[in-house]
């Protein structure tokens, strides 16, 4: 059986400090953790979408980490924190607080100005903030969330992404992490072809 922190390719390293934030102290296993993350997780997407927000509040960095705290708070205490150490993926840890302003500047105006079409406007916003990775745990699965609730905001349906759970290896996440490499090299076809796959 794996160890709890080992992670998958493409799921983030926790480091000894992050580690001891978690919450629930009988968690031992990854199935564990996996299921606790996911009933608050679903919690949060209830509450995400049971709530009128206009588009722009959407994209706010306080709104952001609020999102985050309320998939995560119930297992990690650092929950809606910006992450304090650097990784292999994201921003240096220093800079996050600066490339989410840009981030958050960035996506406002592409709203405002019709910029992109619907799908590649929230799919944009996905990968920008996996791109920042401004938390130590859960970037892609608050980014997808977001991204869900952007896109219907702009009058599109939710996204399906692979329609499989991605925090297990396999090759659904295979394929979007996959894209999302692509993506950084800002090729963004197959990153979109996923998110409505």
């Amino acid at each position: 059986m794996a160890d709890l922190f080992d992670a998958d390719d493409g799921q983030t390293e926790l480091s000894l400090e992050e580690r001891k934030g978690l919450k629930p102290a009988y968690i031992t296993y990854r199935s564990e953790l996996n299921r606790e993350e996911q009933e608050n997780i679903l919690k949060a997407e209830k509450w995400l979408f049971a709530r009128r927000l206009a588009t722009p509040d959407l994209v706010d960095q306080g709104f952001i980490c609020q999102v985050h705290k309320r998939m995560y708070g119930d297992v990690w205490d650092w929950a809606g924190k910006y992450r304090q150490s650097d990784r292999n993926i994201g921003v240096d840890y220093y800079r996050i607080h600066q490339e989410m302003r840009v981030f958050v500047d960035d996506v406002r105006y592409w709203i405002e100005h019709a910029i992109y079409p619907a799908d590649e406007l929230a799919v944009r916003f996905h990968h920008r903030l996996v791109w920042i990775h401004p938390f130590p745990n859960g970037n892609g699965r608050l980014s997808r969330l977001l991204a869900d609730r952007l896109v219907v905001n702009l009058g599109e349906p939710r996204f399906t992404w692979g329609r499989a759970h991605l925090v297990s290896a396999g090759d659904v996440r295979a394929r979007y992490v996959d894209a999302l490499r692509k993506a950084d090299a800002h090729d963004l076809a197959a990153l979109l072809a996923f998110a409505r796959s």
